[in-house]
């Protein structure tokens, strides 16, 4: 009975191994055929990245979009000059591959993580300087009241009013 199990064991893995490798073989493989007007690989990595600006800032304040009346995929075809049917065969068609699909999202992921590191060092030395600025208002304020306290001072601007 102990030999049947590990032989058992064994098929098991020698099977989930071979469907493993027939999957990371389909996937390299091209299952349709590239459409006629095929958006170029890099041009749908910038369609790609702009829909995930858009699509984030409509997930964060939906009301902008709809006061200024943008509609998402219209707005993406016009800027890129594409039509709904070019876009949706294009995806298609790199989502066909989806070592190539993981790719074009590697790229966008990782412009994405550059924009917001960006962003952040922005905030912070936007911070920072508002910092600065509070601290040197403040130091002036404490400077002007301790003017009007000084007894010296208050009698000579007294003297200079008069």
């Amino acid at each position: 009975m102990p030999k049947d199990s590990l032989l058992i064991g064994n098929l098991r893995i020698i099977v989930c191994s071979l469907l493993l490798l027939s999957v990371l073989c389909s996937c390299a493989e091209k299952v349709i055929e590239p459409p006629q007007d095929l958006i170029a690989k890099d041009k749908m990595i910038e369609i790609l990245y702009d829909l995930a600006l858009v699509n984030a800032a409509n997930a964060t304040n939906p009301k902008a979009l709809k006061d200024n009346s943008v509609e998402i995929m219209p707005y993406l075809f016009e800027k890129h000059q594409i039509d709904s049917v070019q876009f949706t065969e294009s995806d298609l068609y790199y989502a066909s591959m989806p070592l190539e699909y993981e790719n074009i999202y590697e790229t966008i992921l990782k412009r994405l993580e550059v924009e917001v590191e960006e962003v952040e060092k922005a905030r912070k030395t936007i911070t920072e300087n508002a910092r600065k600025n509070a601290d040197k208002v403040r130091d002036s304020l404490k400077k002007i009241g301790q003017k009007s306290r000084n007894p010296v001072l208050s009698r000579t601007e007294s003297n200079d009013e008069q």
